[in-house]
């Protein structure tokens, strides 16, 4: 990986990242329309796409998207997929668009939900023709992928992935980019003229505009003239079928879904002077576990306004009480502190992106309560943070610090999966830890409290490797977390670990991925010899 790639992903050149990592927060429709709307949280004015491969029950999983809320459906079909997929994907895997494209328009207009959704279809379309058919069967657009690839002068050499491109396309290397010859008139033209031809086919079928035949599939004729006796047999009725509906059979340009009604309403408000004049403010509120995505349209409005700069840090600081619903504090940015005394749903501090989120167990909790045994807060969070911190004073769920590439972590216990696929940032684990800890991890360095010995059978170590810690700078990289820890969570195990720091730090083992260790130490072993360098040229 080289340094354009390391930016783009968060990460250090010389380490391998999987690619793309699983989506973890998504399991089901719901996580599905959760994640949909913290999108629209931190951008309302934009549009949502979800993508789905063409195969047989897409239609009922399209329903399930178009009541989440999405905006625009994608069925993707054919062999389509990036020029590094393997070949036996490309031969053997996906179905033709037209099978999936016409399930999904069936079951949404069956369902009333057609005229509320734009559906896209994309999987080899490279004629006026192919559109035509596809806009026949259901689609108000259409995607193109290798036809203009080709246009700039791709020859399909399937080398995407090993930057050998011969042509320049797909390549970083700077001799084989000299070759592209491409131009963007190229691709001008080509949709240009694709254009012009779909609209004499619309002519010689007798209509003004493309949505006159949206889902018309009745004006698809097989020609039996032409096919063999083998063919003959192929029954094209449930593909062509066309449900009775009052309702449009296209997108009706609708408005895209808003979301209103949220709690960070509220608080914009009250923080609109801080985010203007960045003064500095500090506020309560109670919290329910309705209140969804809390923090999220705040960063919004303040990522629109500074971008990934953010505000002064402790700008804003927001202190809740009471169960906070899913994704609290998703995509917080910097400047931002939020302060949760109750619990967490799943997915707190989702994307976060440089802001502060502490969660503590209520003031008011019985004397013999234990937050260091107890769950505090839910599944799937600091979910592909970028930055930022998060201190949690309880125990958390499952797939905890999934793909976190920057961001800092102290929590007290965690489920299964805990930094998986991490590519950057700290994590400290001040309690026991569940199965195939650190899989896919390959940036980043974790500290787990294990005075009983047996986080090894814990730990996935195909990646990484473990060690005691024993050096100064870890030692008091480590010290400094906890007290962080400590200072905006007031954690009891954190203080007794302070009081008695050279005895716990004994116990607690440090999980490092052994190609970012080796690329560490490449960079040491760099700087000292320009040090070296320096000192013999001076003298």
């Amino acid at each position: 990986m080289n340094e354009i790639i390391a930016k783009t992903r968060n990460a250090i050149p010389g380490i391998s990242l999987i690619s793309p990592p699983p989506h973890h927060d998504i399991y089901s429709i719901e996580d599905l329309a959760q994640l949909i709307f913290d999108l629209k949280n931190i951008n309302p004015s934009a549009a949502v796409s979800v993508k789905l491969v063409a195969e047989s029950g897409v239609g009922t999983i399209a329903a399930g998207v178009a009541k989440a809320k999405a905006d625009l459906i994608v069925i993707s079909g054919a062999e389509g997929g990036t020029g590094a997929s393997p070949a036996s994907s490309m031969r053997f895997a996906g179905i033709s668009p037209e099978i999936g494209l016409a399930e999904t328009q069936q079951t949404l207009v069956k369902n009333g939900l057609r005229n509320q959704v734009r559906l896209q279809t994309d999987g080899q379309l490279k004629t006026a023709k192919d559109v035509i058919i596809m806009a026949m069967l259901g689609a108000d657009e259409f995607s193109f992928g290798t036809l203009p690839l080709i246009v700039l002068g791709c020859v399909m050499m399937r080398k995407c992935n090993t930057n050998t491109c011969p042509v320049g396309v797909a390549t970083q290397d700077e001799r084989l980019r000299a070759r592209f010859m491409g131009k963007s008139e190229y691709v001008v033209n080509f949709f240009t003229f694709l254009a012009q031809q779909v609209r004499e086919y619309l002519s010689e079928i007798g209509v003004h505009k493309l949505k006159d035949i949206i889902g018309h599939t009745e004006l698809i004729e097989i020609q039996s003239s032409s096919v063999t006796d083998k063919q003959k047999t192929i029954d094209f009725s449930r593909l062509l079928y066309q449900s009775a509906t009052d309702l449009p059979l296209y997108w009706d340009r609708s408005e895209f879904t808003k979301v209103c009604g949220v709690k960070d309403e509220e608080i914009i408000k009250e923080v609109q002077k801080s985010i203007d004049e960045q003064e500095e403010t500090t506020l309560d509120f109670a919290i329910k576990n309705t209140d969804r995505a809390v923090g999220t349209m705040l960063s919004g409005v303040i990522a629109k306004k500074y971008g990934e700069a953010g505000l002064p840090d402790g700008t804003i600081n927001i202190k809740f009480k009471g169960s906070a619903g899913q994704s609290f504090g998703a995509f917080a940015v910097k400047g931002m502190s939020l302060r949760l005394e109750g619990e967490a749903n799943d997915y707190f501090g989702k994307g976060l992106s440089g802001g502060r989120i502490s969660i503590l167990p209520s003031r008011g909790s019985n004397a013999e309560f234990h937050a260091e045994d107890n769950i505090i807060a839910g599944n799937t969070g600091l979910y592909g943070a970028t930055s930022g911190e998060l201190y949690v004073n309880g125990q958390v769920g499952e797939r905890f610090g999934v793909r976190n590439s920057g961001a800092i972590a102290v929590i007290e216990g965690a489920g299964d999966h805990c930094c998986e696929y991490m590519t950057g940032g700290r994590v400290v684990v001040l309690g026991k830890t569940g199965r195939n800890f650190a899989a896919g991890m390959s940036g980043g360095v974790a500290y787990v409290y294990d005075p009983d010995h047996t986080f090894d059978y814990f730990c996935n170590m195909d990646m990484v490797e473990i060690n005691l810690v024993e050096d100064t700078v870890s030692r008091k990289e480590l010290l400094e977390l906890i007290r962080q820890h400590y200072l905006h969570t007031g954690s009891a195990l954190a203080g007794r670990m302070l009081d008695d720091w050279q005895r716990y730090v004994e116990d607690f083992i440090q999980v490092v991925p052994i190609e970012y260790k080796r690329v560490l130490q490449e960079e040491q072993m760099a700087k000292l010899s320009q040090k070296i360098a320096e000192v013999q040229r001076d003298y």
